[in-house]
């Protein structure tokens, strides 16, 4: 029997980007030490907004926001997006090795979009910062990177900034 070569095709990495200083640290050290220095990575830069609110003519509520605050909210958002974006890719081009970035923003619950979008895109790896909220928040707010780490079915790597060691 004769022995087939299969090529592996090139790992893809998931990030998990927000405007956090944990987020940026943590794609800067995948950059570092998770991209092979010989072979071209994948690289998804993760972003995921917040889901806009949603008025029902019922709603005594939507009377509080007139449509140009609405608007105002929602563009934000997006600068929020292109902002975060930035800086990542910013970050990206100060590697010096081979990688196809991607960016992918979804819409809603962090922890769960997370999940989802990893899973859709089959990510070989997700890395995440850590906020290290401490006991009482976590216990309030939930960690994300505690809830990806369950559910998602790659590898996760949860990267601590330096300060909070």
């Amino acid at each position: 029997m004769e022995a087939v070569n299969m090529k592996k095709t090139d790992p893809k990495i998931v990030v998990a980007v927000d405007e956090s200083d944990e987020s940026m640290y943590a794609l800067s050290w995948c950059l570092a030490n998770l991209i092979s220095q010989t072979s071209t990575s994948n690289l998804v830069l993760l972003y995921v907004k917040p889901s806009p609110p949603v008025y029902s003519s019922l709603d005594a509520a939507r009377y509080m926001f007139s449509t140009d605050v609405i608007v105002a909210l929602e563009k934000y958002g997006s600068d929020m997006v292109n902002t975060v974006m930035r800086r990542a890719e910013a970050i990206c081009r100060k590697s010096t090795t081979k990688i196809n970035v991607e960016r992918i923003v979804g819409s809603g619950d962090a922890k769960d979009e997370i999940c989802n979008i990893v899973g859709k895109i089959k990510a070989d790896t997700l890395v995440m910062g850590c906020h290290d909220y401490g006991f009482f928040k976590r216990a309030i707010l939930g960690s994300v990177s505690d809830h990806c780490a369950k559910h998602v079915k790659c590898p996760v790597v949860i990267v601590k900034h330096p300060k909070q060691i």
